[in-house]
C-alpha cells in the first residue's frame, strides 16, 4: 500500500464560464493533446445548446454532469474462493469522473453530424433524463441494486 496519496493537481476554471467543471470537460474531450480544438467543440456545442434549448448552456451541461452521475456502482471482492460483485458507493470526485466519461462516449458514438452537434444532442438529452449515458447510470444502479445481498462484503 502506498505511504502517501499524491497531491491533486489544481485545474484552473476555462476561459469563457471560469468554470473547473468545463475545463475537466475539455481535458477528457481533448485527443493528442489537441486542446484547441477540445474547447472548440465544447464551447460550440455551448452555442448550439443556448440556440436550441433557449437555456444557459453551462446550467443544462451542470444539469446533465448532475443526472449522469451514479450514486452506487459494484466493485469485485474475493472472498475465499468466488468473486462476489458488492455494491458501494461512489465518491465525488469519481461521480463525476464517470459522468463525464459517459457523456463523451456516448456522444461519440452517436451518428453522423459535427462533433459538437453530437455533445449538443447528448447534454440536452442527459439534462432532459434521455439518452445514452443516463442509460448507463440506470444499468450500473440496477446491477448495484441486484447485488444488494452482497453489501455486507464491503470493505
Amino acid at each position: 500500500m502506498r505511504r502517501s496519496k499524491p497531491t491533486k493537481r489544481v485545474i484552473p476554471g476555462d476561459v469563457r464560464y471560469n468554470s473547473v467543471l468545463v475545463a475537466g470537460f475539455v481535458n477528457r474531450m481533448m485527443r493528442r493533446g489537441k486542446r484547441s480544438t477540445g474547447t472548440r467543440v465544447v464551447y460550440g456545442a455551448f452555442d448550439l445548446i443556448t440556440a436550441r434549448a433557449k437555456r444557459d448552456p453551462l446550467e443544462v451541461f451542470e444539469q446533465a454532469i448532475k443526472n449522469a452521475s451514479p450514486m452506487l456502482e459494484v466493485k469485485p471482492r474475493r472472498v475465499g474462493g468466488a468473486t462476489y460483485q458488492v455494491p458501494v458507493e461512489v465518491g465525488t470526485e469519481r461521480r463525476t469522473a464517470l459522468a463525464i466519461r459517459w457523456l463523451l462516449a456516448a456522444a461519440r458514438a452517436r451518428g453522423g453530424k459535427s462533433m459538437s452537434e453530437k455533445l449538443a444532442g447528448e447534454l440536452m438529452d442527459a439534462a432532459n433524463n434521455t439518452g445514452s449515458a443516463i442509460k448507463r447510470r440506470e444499468e450500473t444502479h440496477k446491477m448495484a441494486e441486484a447485488n444488494r445481498a452482497f453489501a455486507h462484503y464491503r470493505w
